[in-house]
């Protein structure tokens, strides 16, 4: 059995939804699903302090990124001394895990058989099945990835289906960062759709855009959907002042009618892996509750 790193954790999901996780020997500090990788060692570390507002933390990251700096750091030593066969990275994001030119760089000086590096890009939905499908192959296990992306395409196509019924699409603005404010993009506005909703802002397989609060009211959404990157819904409400203080926020219809939801970003929506299924679970019960009930209310989302 090989020994695999993953320093992201979608590709910790992936591996783990594989039927490898018995072979992984390391991971990101960020990896925490299965709750079972706990045990392995962690080889990456930010660069910056996690703590503090959202603007604050943009900030540091900002300024890491245009001093042409990766974000993260990985434990190279350690990295050396697990010796692993296959190491699963991205190339994606620069602010979302150690970049691919981070990990070739910890594993330059190695002198005998270097590991296989995956690295992966997710920036649409389909590339997310791509990338499952391309770890198993890296794995030599091809018929584990066809039956996984299989399972999540059949599972998610079955909301989408009945989602069609449904008697109104009412249009969503979904949020990834409050301040600044970001909207969400890549993959996001595919599962808006197919939860039985309209998309205001973001483009499928784009990267995230800005935007102004101007825009956000503007639009007059029929739903905002809060889910920043990084976040848990608790961390995630520490920033809601941002928004809930801006004057204009009270006169939004959306939020008169109380059809403002916040939901786990880090594990669900900004994580491309397997729980990509239970994130369109979780956008088809908050649009259309008539039509679907999963139970993530509380652990996956919440009214506010």
């Amino acid at each position: 059995m090989p020994r695999i790193v993953t320093l992201l954790p979608s590709a910790t999901e992936i591996v783990c939804a594989l039927g490898f996780e018995a072979a992984l020997v390391g991971r990101s500090h960020e990896c925490d699903f299965p709750p079972s990788v706990a045990r392995l060692p962690a080889l990456t570390e930010a660069k910056f302090n996690p703590e503090g507002t959202s603007a604050e933390i943009d900030q540091r990251v900002k300024k890491i990124v245009a001093d042409a700096l990766s974000v993260y750091r990985v434990n190279a030593p350690k990295l050396r001394e697990l010796r692993p066969d296959v190491i699963v990275t991205q190339s994606q994001c620069e602010v979302c895990a150690v970049s691919e030119t981070d990990v070739e760089a910890a594993v330059a000086e190695w002198l005998d058989a270097r590991p296989k590096i995956v690295s992966l890009a997710p920036y649409g939905l389909d590339d997310v099945f791509t990338d499952m499908q391309r770890v198993a192959d890296a794995l030599n296990a091809p018929a584990r990835g066809v039956d996984l992306v299989a399972s999540l395409r059949n599972r998610m196509a079955t909301i989408a289906g009945k989602a069609r019924n449904a008697s109104q699409k009412p249009s969503v603005a979904t949020i990834e960062w409050i301040d600044p404010l970001m909207a969400a993009g890549n993959w996001m506005p595919t599962l808006v759709e197919m939860a039985g909703g309209s998309n205001l802002f973001g483009i499928a397989g784009e990267h995230s855009p800005w935007m102004k609060f101007d825009q956000l009211a503007a639009k007059d959404p029929d739903v905002i959907l809060i889910s920043p990157c990084g976040f848990n819904m608790d961390r995630a409400a520490q920033d809601l002042p941002v928004l809930t203080t801006n004057p204009k926020w009270q006169q939004l219809a959306v939020v008169r009618s109380r059809r403002v939801f916040m939901a786990d970003g880090n594990q669900y929506f900004n994580r491309p892996g397997p729980r990509i299924a239970e994130s369109l679970e979780i956008l088809a019960e908050i649009l259309h509750p008539e039509l679907f009930r999963f139970g993530h209310e509380g652990s996956g989302w919440r009214r506010l």
